[in-house]
């Protein structure tokens, strides 16, 4: 019985991280269309960085209706919801409007009219809105049918498929490229056909394709799993919850957590004034801060302009490609570190180590650039480095215990918006900054930005280790009492 039911989390666990794998494949797909966006579109830096935080700005509306969707309609559907919006954003960023209205004619149309700029950029902003879901609900899925003693690596190896998804986005845009070779955004003088036209001549459009199996996959499997017994039970719906939690973790443990649940249902309001009580708001400001910090430090800069950024040092398209490869791999192999060493450090000391890590990474960036070295990439790799054991997985793993049980998926929630919003603007203004500042002066700004960081983890953020999340909940009254 124990084996099939591990067995039967497992399955589970797998089609949540799917999302977590579009995520970050969708974050890091387009890091390879800029330079022919930029090109085929003749892009402004401005309009550039419209089109790149366009799906960000996805998120932002993803993250804010998250909540009711997932409470009113139940975990489950709101993924599905989100997995349909990754994959209609897939196939519109892959097909221009003149696609849809003329099959036959396709690959001969011309791309570069302000109609078709403007569907890349709706469908990119219905993409975002999945991905914003997705960070939100994911976690809280997982969460709720997962044991309490696993909670915390669960969220943790949630981070790790975003990471690999980033990793895979950056390898496949590369693969992409190195196939096409010279002739990549080249309009052939003959009719090339339709995949010469998708992974040659607009190549840009076969990168955005590829992320179309993977979110069809993660939508079709989404039937399969079943919905959030907490939900279920907080809705009246308590034998199926129970049926569910025998398979998820055995009829013994089953019975323990639905009295659990029951007790804490009687209580349960979920209101936003519950967050603004007195002794919550020490954790209300971790919540809303350290994921704001985590993205001042640039992390989505790099990972969206991972090879517009490195070509500004190496000066070759291919091996600035290959570079984001490399961010990709150290990104996810550090985040594993995380993994590894969360339980056995703490939250509080990586957490340190890797922010402090991160501000000289990013200075050495700074200073290289300005030297005009071409070892750039050294220091960059130092930061994801840093950025992967630390901020990354840390930050959510934090912002999931810190909270009551009540009100810890309204705190997601907001966290995700406090990251998505910061997120937006590093993305949006990176081009800019990079033509009117340089990019000395870009990651000089983003080192800097991550100095109030350091003081902030140390002078407010607790450790969490070990601690029961009663026991983190007791302390911030015992703390309330003690002012």
């Amino acid at each position: 019985m124990k084996s099939s039911t591990s067995f039967y989390v497992y399955g589970i666990s797998f089609v949540s991280t799917i999302g977590g794998f579009l995520f970050g494949y969708d974050t890091a797909i387009i890091s390879g269309c800029n330079t022919f966006l930029e090109s085929q579109y003749n892009l402004s830096s401005s309009m550039l960085g419209w089109v790149v935080s366009s799906a960000l700005l996805g998120t932002i509306l993803g993250c804010v209706i998250s909540g009711s969707i997932t409470d009113k309609f139940g975990r489950k559907k709101a993924l599905i919801v989100a997995a349909a919006c990754l994959l209609l954003s897939a196939f519109g960023s892959m097909l221009p409007p003149q696609f849809l209205g003329d099959l036959n004619n396709a690959y001969w149309m011309s791309a570069s009219s302000n109609n078709s700029f403007v569907f890349l950029v709706v469908v990119r902003i219905i993409g975002g809105i999945g991905v914003g879901i997705t960070s939100v609900v994911a976690p809280i899925y997982i969460s709720e049918l997962t044991l309490p003693e696993k909670r915390g690596k669960m969220v943790s190896l949630y981070q790790l498929s975003i990471t690999l998804g980033i990793l895979l986005a950056f390898l496949v845009d590369w693969m992409v490229l190195n196939a096409a070779g010279d002739a990549a955004g080249v309009v052939a003088k003959e009719n090339g056909g339709f995949w010469n036209w998708l992974f040659v001549e607009e190549i840009w459009r076969g990168m955005f394709g590829t992320e179309i199996p993977i979110a069809l996959l993660f939508l079709v499997l989404l039937f399969l799993v079943p919905e959030s017994p907490r939900w279920l039970a907080v809705n009246g719906k308590e034998n199926k919850a129970y049926a569910i939690m025998v398979k998820t973790m055995g009829e013994f443990m089953a019975k323990s957590q639905m009295d659990e649940i029951q007790s804490v249902v009687k209580t349960e309001s979920q209101g936003f004034k519950d967050l603004l009580k007195p002794y919550l708001r020490r954790p209300f400001l971790i919540g809303i801060l350290l994921p704001m910090f985590s993205h001042l430090s640039g992390i989505a800069a790099i990972m969206y302009f991972a090879p517009n950024i490195l070509n500004e040092s190496i000066k070759s398209v291919e091996s600035s490609f290959l570079g984001a490869v490399l961010v990709g791999l150290v990104n996810s192999i550090f985040t594993f570190v995380a993994i590894m060493n969360i339980e056995r450090y703490g939250r509080r000391k990586l957490l340190l180590i890797g922010v402090v890590g991160a501000a000289i990474s990013l200075f050495g960036v700074a200073t290289l650039f300005a030297l005009g070295s071409s070892w750039v990439i050294i220091p960059l790799l130092m930061y994801v480095a840093c950025f992967a054991f630390s901020y990354g997985p840390i930050v959510w793993v934090i912002i999931s215990e810190i909270f009551p049980t009540k009100i810890r998926g309204l705190a997601v929630s907001i966290g995700s918006l406090s990251l998505m919003v910061t997120g937006f603007f590093i993305t949006l203004t990176n081009p800019v900054f990079i033509e009117n500042i340089k990019p000395s002066g870009t990651f000089f700004l983003y080192g800097a930005l991550t100095l109030p960081a350091i003081w902030f983890i140390w002078k407010f953020v607790p450790e969490t280790k070990g601690k029961t999340l009663e026991e983190i909940e007791m302390s911030w009254k015992q703390d309330k009492t003690k002012d």
